[in-house]
């Protein structure tokens, strides 16, 4: 009987050892590889990663940056409107200008934005667990610089 009840505590432990030493990563990546900077046109909004990531990349004509698609006022996706060039958000009406900032609806801030940079390679990464509030949005990692196709010599 005291063998028994040995093993079974022996084998708890084990388990519990196992469950503390995880090989898996707890939380999911947040970094995304989003192809190259000149892939995207001036003036141009893709939701080619909004499915997967929740993010819109916005090309103006001298940056880049990805906007973090959570409505401030509950949370829902905005919609990306081409005709209107703004985004809506579908459960209340809150509308969002191109660049992210709240102008109709409840919604009490703008957008987020999410981090952008380049690896050396030149490839866009999006950190996505790295937001910027519209008070950040000036700040590096908020907006990726480009220079227009025009001004390249």
């Amino acid at each position: 009987g005291w063998a028994a009840l040995g093993a079974t505590m022996l084998v708890s432990l084990g388990g519990f050892l196992r469950l503390l030493n995880r090989r898996a990563p707890v939380e999911p990546p947040t970094i995304f590889r989003a192809g190259r900077p000149e892939d995207y046109h001036p003036g141009t909004v893709s939701d080619r990663f909004l499915d997967d990531w929740r993010v819109y990349l916005v090309r103006d004509e001298d940056r880049l940056y990805a906007l973090y698609a959570k409505c401030s006022h509950l949370g829902c996706t905005p919609r990306w409107q081409n005709a209107g060039h703004r985004f809506r958000c579908p459960c209340h009406g809150s509308g969002f200008h191109r660049n992210g900032v709240n102008f109709e609806g409840p919604a009490p801030t703008p957008l987020q934005r999410a981090r952008v940079w380049t690896d050396r390679q030149g490839d866009l990464l999006v950190d996505v667990g790295v937001r910027f509030d519209e008070a950040a949005w000036d700040r590096e990692g908020a907006f990726l610089p480009l220079v227009p196709p025009e001004r390249v010599s």
